[in-house]
């Protein structure tokens, strides 16, 4: 550009801006009435201050050089203000363009030739943009920054809780099972001597309930079950222990169960885990099922797929809404009325602790709780 030319708009751009310094206040007044902005906002009297801040940046960018960094700084500084009021963004984009609007009316009113005024308009766009830039970059990063403290906190809550119930269970627990043990023991001696004698099986069967839901607790309140080793195993072996354990309650329950699994799966894993694991599932899915008419459905099916063994648990009970099913395998939520809360959310950790993942999908037709072990 030649020297004459830059010389000629500097001389336009000193012309608007004696013409905007001349229309401040107005400018000022319209956007401090019109703007977004709460009446207990804690930062309302920085309002003209900001104003005023941001009318400087017009008058630098159009008289000389504006750095990247002056702006970037004046962006942050309005950008922590609302973030820290947790004002939406949205109002925030809203006063920022309102003053863009504000300043460009004023610009295209003064006594300038078209040619002169346009790229001084352009430049001004420019400066509303890069400013915008900045101010919604950084109320993001303050807003995800607090987000992320949130969820820490929560996680803490958590933690806590568990705790808690660390220390409960381990009192419940010892106060509970060595009376249990025998119980349960001297039900199996009068099975053994009193084979004919009725509702043995049936109290046995309650008894071994009751100490699953006991070891709940256990794995619930433990950071690492260290009571066995690892073992490899045959997993529709398996199913087969937990399908008889069950029995009694499929039975009572009128469940049509299909199992539908290669035999020749073998697994390397913590076997009693596991085996809690298929026991719960299958225990919310007998729940489940038992809230609609017949058939009432479950299946069970397993297969090796890409290195991985995928283990699905499917019943046609009522689905579970969307909301709730990214919520299920957190602790403490449930949705029964005596649910604890803490079943799924053993089930995830014990499957994540042998390097898997579990997830559920549900629609009208079936829910589906899908497990991924290491082959």
């Amino acid at each position: 550009m030649m020297e004459s030319e830059v010389a000629f708009l500097a001389s336009a751009a000193q012309q608007l801006v004696t013409h905007l310094e001349a229309h401040l206040p107005n400018f000022l007044a319209y956007w401090r009435q019109h703007m977004k902005i709460a009446d207990d906002d804690k930062y309302i009297d920085h309002v003209e201050q900001n104003g005023l801040a941001v009318f400087e940046l017009v008058k630098e960018a159009l008289l000389r050089s504006l750095s990247s960094e002056t702006v970037e700084r004046l962006a942050n500084k309005i950008a922590k203000e609302r973030a820290e009021m947790n004002v939406g963004i949205g109002a925030l984009v809203y006063n920022v363009n309102l003053g863009r609007r504000l300043v460009i009316n004023h610009a295209l009113a003064a006594p300038l030739p078209v040619d002169e005024l346009s790229p001084l308009i352009d430049h001004l766009n420019e400066l509303f943009d890069q400013f915008l830039f900045h101010a919604i970059t950084k109320y993001n990063e303050l807003k995800e920054k607090e987000l992320h403290e949130k969820n820490a906190l929560i996680a803490r809550s958590h933690q806590d809780r568990l705790t808690l119930l660390g220390q409960m269970s381990s009192s419940f627990v010892h106060e509970f099972r060595n009376p249990l043990t025998a119980i349960i023991g001297f039900i199996q001696l009068l099975k053994f001597e009193h084979p004919h004698l009725p509702y043995l099986d049936i109290i046995d069967h309650e008894l071994q309930q009751l100490k699953f839901r006991i070891s709940q607790f256990l794995h619930a309140s433990r950071k690492e079950i260290v009571e066995s080793e690892k073992e490899t195993f045959s997993l529709y072996q398996l199913l087969e222990e937990i399908i008889e354990f069950l029995y009694a309650t499929i039975v009572d329950s009128d469940v049509d169960l299909s199992v539908a699994i290669d035999e020749s799966i073998h697994i390397f894993a913590y076997k009693d885990q596991l085996r809690q694991v298929l026991v719960n599932i299958l225990l919310n899915s007998i729940e489940a099922v038992k809230e609609r008419e017949k058939p009432r459905r479950i299946n069970i099916a397993a297969r090796c797929q890409d290195g991985s063994i995928i283990i699905e648990i499917a019943n046609n009970g009522p689905s579970i809404p969307a909301d709730i099913v990214e919520t299920i395998f957190e602790p403490f939520f449930t949705t029964k009325k005596l649910g604890t809360g803490i079943g799924l959310y053993i089930c995830k950790k014990v499957i994540e602790d042998h390097g898997g993942d579990i997830c559920c999908s549900s629609d009208d037709n079936m829910t589906t709780f899908s497990i991924r072990l290491p082959a």
